[in-house]
C-alpha cells in the first residue's frame, strides 16, 4: 500500500513510520509512504495557508489554493482521499478493512476550523471521525486511522492474531495472561494452565461474550455467534434479568 499524507507538521508523522511494526512493514516493502508539507504550495511570500472564514466566526480556515496544488502534485484524483474530521462518519473496524483493500490512500491533515468546503467537494472521498471529541491536530487522527488500517494488510500481522482481536466478530477480546502464574496473590485461571484446548477455547469465548455484554452490549446485535455462544448469551441475559428483578432494578416489558 502507498500512503500519502498532506500535513503542515511532517515532524509529527515521520517517527511513526520508523517505529515498531510499521517500520518492519516499510522495510519489507509492504507499505510505502510520503509526507507532503502543503505549506510549500502557498502562493504568497509568507507561506500563508489559512484565512478568516466568510460570514464571520471564530478561528481560521485552511485556504483552498495550497491544498489543491498539493493534491494535484500527488495526482490525488482517482485515488482514495481521506479527511479525518469530527464531522465525519464514525470510524470502525469495518471501515478499516475497507480502506486496507485500497492500493493507495491520500490523507489530508486538517487544522484550525477545518478545510475550505470546496476542497472537500472536489477531492475527498471519506470524511472520517475517530470519535465524538475534537483534537487540535489532524495528524493525530490520521495516524490513528493509518495504524488501524495498515496492520490489516497481508503480511503485516499473522492472520490468526487478527482473527482473535476485539471487533473481529463484533466481540471484544478475552483477558490475556502470561508468566508468572501467580502474581501479587492473583493467579492465572486454572483452565489456561490445563492444556485442554477445547476447554480453553470455550473459556475464551465465554469471556469475550461476558466482556462485550458488560462493556459494549451494542455490539451483540451484529455479533457472529456459534450455537453454543448463543445459548450462553440467552442464559446470561436470563440470569441478569432474574438478578434485576430480585433487586428491583428490572425495567423491561
Amino acid at each position: 500500500m502507498k500512503i500519502t499524507i498532506l500535513s503542515l507538521f511532517p515532524m509529527m508523522i515521520e517517527p511513526f513510520f520508523k517505529s515498531s511494526i510499521m517500520r518492519r512493514a516499510v522495510e519489507k516493502g509492504i507499505v510505502s509512504y510520503r509526507i507532503i508539507d502543503f505549506r510549500e504550495f502557498a502562493d504568497d511570500a509568507y507561506n500563508r495557508v489559512d484565512d478568516i472564514p466568510y460570514g464571520g466566526g471564530a478561528g481560521m480556515v485552511l485556504m483552498p489554493q495550497p491544498l489543491s496544488k498539493a493534491l494535484e502534485s500527488v495526482s490525488a484524483r482517482g485515488k482514495r482521499v481521506v479527511y479525518p474530521t469530527p464531522s465525519g462518519r464514525l470510524f470502525d473496524q469495518k471501515k478499516a478493512y475497507e480502506l486496507a483493500a485500497e492500493e493507495e490512500l491520500v490523507f489530508i491533515c486538517g487544522h484550525y476550523e477545518g478545510l475550505d468546503q470546496r476542497i472537500i467537494d472536489e477531492y475527498v472521498d471519506d470524511e472520517i471521525s475517530i470519535g465524538d471529541y475534537v483534537l487540535t491536530s489532524g495528524e493525530t487522527a490520521t495516524l490513528v486511522i493509518i495504524d488501524a488500517v495498515f496492520r490489516l494488510i497481508d503480511g503485516v500481522i499473522a492472520k490468526d492474531s487478527l482473527e482473535e482481536e476485539s471487533f473481529s466478530s463484533c466481540l471484544l477480546e478475552y483477558p490475556q495472561y502470561t508468566r508468572p502464574a501467580r502474581y501479587c496473590s492473583s493467579c492465572v485461571p486454572d483452565v489456561l494452565l490445563s492444556g485442554h484446548h477445547a476447554h480453553i477455547t470455550e473459556w475464551r469465548d465465554d469471556q469475550r461474550l461476558a466482556r462485550t455484554m458488560h462493556v459494549r452490549p451494542d455490539l451483540l446485535s451484529g455479533a457472529s455467534l456459534s450455537p453454543r455462544m448463543r445459548r450462553k448469551l440467552i442464559k446470561v441475559i436470563e440470569e441478569k434479568r432474574t438478578e434485576d428483578l430480585e433487586n428491583g432494578h428490572y425495567q423491561g416489558n
